[in-house]
């Protein structure tokens, strides 16, 4: 009797441990911090391209770009369409865009950048 009750105790604590860690916080997973970050490349046309990264619940909210000297008509092709495509991807690891490759790459960087004052 003694030792079906002892049993029984142990796997109510057991069971409570499991539920207790399924609950915990899910902050301490997280990559990165809430918050707007800035990244600087100089890999475009001309360099100084600033993008503002803004981060929420551990995800890509935002991304625009606050500075550039790109050159219209194709640097800009990039602005316009990379940061929509680099916050549903969540991930700088997409398509540049065809014609405006310099300006691609330093609109990535610059959100790379972002992310690395970001992280936790």
């Amino acid at each position: 009797m003694r030792r079906t009750k002892l049993l029984a105790l142990l796997c109510i604590i057991i069971s409570i441990i499991f539920l207790a860690a399924g609950c915990g916080d899910s902050a301490a997973s997280r990559l990165y911090k809430d918050g707007t970050y800035e990244g600087v490349s100089n890999k475009g046309i001309q360099p100084g391209l600033k993008v503002a990264v803004t981060i929420r619940d551990d995800m890509i909210t935002e991304i625009k770009v606050v500075e550039n000297k790109e050159t219209q008509g194709i640097g800009t092709n990039a602005i316009d369409q990379l940061p929509g495509k680099i916050t549903e991807a969540q991930s700088t690891e997409v398509d540049s865009v065809a014609g405006a490759s310099l300006s691609s790459n330093a609109i990535k960087e610059a959100v790379t950048l972002a992310l690395e004052q970001a992280k936790k």
